[in-house]
């Protein structure tokens, strides 16, 4: 522009008369093979550094550094044939064969200290960045016309602080794991299709931080592990056992037989609330309610459970060669958890067309609008937007 400032938007320097690009050949009237090139191999450095230093023998101070890139899984696979008619295409969206790897990094600064001769807490603080990520883009100004492609150009941060408390099996039967995390994930785009509404409403380049598709601000695990071991360790049940007329055999009934915990939860994962009711059938044009990502869903919790035993097979004290018999419920408690929500009612099974007053008269114009109504209704109640009911799994396993 006249300050020297490169522009996003081409179109703010159109006079009236439209913005034609700068050709190498003013001649040029089609595409041909010199606009292609070749794709410029990328170079990814993925460096990893980690240390731990002990304060005292109770306390341990540690921290890494880490990069991590992946190379485009999708959205790069486009046949030069799409460009060469892109005048004919309309309005479809070409892959991007010169997209560059994504890019994460990640640091991470924590601290553990010894409670007493079984248990410890530990303290971690993380922070993550995204850069280059993927999403869909509009390229204004291209000749010989606009489209729309990938590229680049998302980005995000991670940050959070994790607390963990470890009690170790020592001189009794329970093993204990408990923690929690504050997360925050904020970016300009959870999918590579984030911004397509922008693009299709005229706002190509708009782009702001919001909260990421998977930011659950509140997280715990815990695991609860109650085990008895066997021989002199064993501390279980008891059951005497006479052979012949003086010997007795003592029965270890629960020996190496556990059962395991794991209990998980967290408040819920944002989504983009509407203000208006849309038919499921027609669509419509959604008016937003606050901003993107700006409301919550319920929050979640779930207990699995896994009762196990193992039978050792050799009787000249190998314990490579076993048996382990096992009892998994998944979903103990068959708690339902709500994965997704209509974005006008914020529920996951009524959209809200059905009781809406703006859409009775195209209710009551249907064939058997009774008929309609239930078979709408079964229509809105979709099983993934649930979590798994209870499953039980009984199951061998043979170790050698």
């Amino acid at each position: 522009n006249a300050e020297g400032v490169e522009v996003q938007d081409p179109n703010v320097l159109d006079a009236g008369a439209g913005v034609s690009p700068y050709l190498v050949d003013p001649d040029q009237e089609t595409i041909n093979s010199s606009a292609f090139k070749d794709y410029e191999p990328q170079w990814s450095v993925m460096p990893r550094i980690s240390f731990s230093f002990p304060i005292s023998d109770e306390a341990l101070f540690f921290a890494h550094y880490d990069v991590l890139t992946q190379r485009p899984t999708g959205n790069l696979r486009s046949h030069p044939a799409d460009y060469y008619f892109i005048n004919t295409l309309g309005g479809q969206t070409l892959s991007n064969p010169n997209l560059k790897p994504t890019k994460t990094i990640d640091y991470e600064l924590g601290f553990q200290q010894k409670l007493t001769n079984k248990s410890s807490l530990r303290l971690t603080a993380f922070y993550r960045e995204m850069r280059d990520d993927i999403q869909i883009y509009r390229y204004t100004g291209a000749y010989p016309r606009d489209y729309t492609s990938y590229n680049n150009i998302d980005f995000g941060t991670i940050k959070g602080l994790t607390i963990t408390y470890d009690l170790r099996r020592a001189n009794s039967n329970t093993r204990l794991n408990a923690s929690y995390t504050l997360q925050f994930a904020e970016g300009t785009g959870s999918s590579a299709t984030t911004s397509a509404a922008l693009i299709n409403s005229g706002l190509p380049n708009l782009r702001t931080t919001n909260p990421l598709n998977w930011d659950r601000r509140h997280n715990f695990n815990i695991s609860l592990d109650y085990r008895f071991a066997d021989g002199k360790n064993y501390n279980g049940p008891t059951i005497t056992r006479k052979r012949g007329t003086e010997n007795e055999k003592n029965v270890q009934l629960l020996k190496n037989t556990g059962v395991n915990f794991l209990i998980t939860g967290g408040s819920g994962t944002p989504y983009t609330a509407q203000e208006n009711i849309t038919s499921q059938r027609t669509g419509g044009t959604r008016v937003l309610v606050g901003t993107v990502n700006g409301s919550r869903l319920p929050w979640q919790f779930r207990v699995d459970m896994r009762l196990d035993k193992d039978i050792y097979l050799k009787s000249d004290g190998s314990r490579n060669t076993y048996i382990n018999v096992f009892l998994q419920v998944l979903n103990l408690l068959n708690t339902v958890t709500i994965l997704n929500v209509y974005p006008a009612t914020g529920v996951p099974d009524d959209d809200g067309y059905l009781a809406a007053a703006e859409w009775q008269r195209e209710i009551n114009e249907q064939t058997n609008p009774e008929s309609y109504r239930t078979l709408y209704a079964l229509a809105l109640d979709r099983p993934f937007y649930y979590s798994s009911p209870r499953q039980i799994r009984i199951g061998v396993l043979f170790n050698f």
